[in-house]
């Protein structure tokens, strides 16, 4: 009997974390069909912010500001270029359609640090919700080892 009311709360512990997972976190396939816009600032050979995150699905628009020379802005996998000289921003508009992670790179010579000059334009689900289950999965796993180490402990008297 004592096996039967362990393994009912062990169920009913994994039920209940796993349906606070759901109502707190929107699943990656929901969220991934948002129109979003991204200001990148090009000044110093450097992009700011040098990372870019979008869902699967995403309409991405990036918008090119530069601060100092001309600079271009070229995302390898998705063919989108975009130059902008000082005060005259440029645009594109794109949908992440393929996940992974792609480099940006200036593409107009700017000066002797150019070629450093990168960022990165990751797509897929947002990290902190794939984060967010495992840690959800890691806490079941452990609240089922507790409930095992207590239930084998009442079973041996207290010992």
């Amino acid at each position: 009997m004592r096996h039967s009311s362990w393994s009912i709360v062990v169920r009913l512990a994994i039920l209940l974390a796993l349906a606070g997972l759901v109502l707190a976190f929107p699943w990656p396939a929901q969220a991934g069909t948002a129109e979003r816009t991204v200001r990148v600032e090009a000044r110093d050979y450097a992009f700011r912010p040098w990372r870019i995150e979008a869902n699967t699905g995403d309409r991405l628009t990036i918008e090119l500001a530069s601060g100092d020379f001309v600079h271009g802005l070229h995302v390898e996998g998705y063919e989108v270029s975009l130059t902008a000289e000082p005060g005259q921003p440029a645009s594109a508009t794109f949908t992440a359609d393929r996940p992974g992670t792609f480099r940006i790179r200036c593409s107009v010579p700017c000066g002797p640090l150019h070629p450093f000059m990168g960022g990165r334009l990751r797509v897929g689900p947002p990290v902190t919700f794939l984060r967010t289950l495992l840690l959800g999965f890691l806490a079941v796993v452990a609240g089922g080892l507790g409930f095992g180490r207590k239930a084998r402990i009442a079973e041996d008297g207290g010992a």
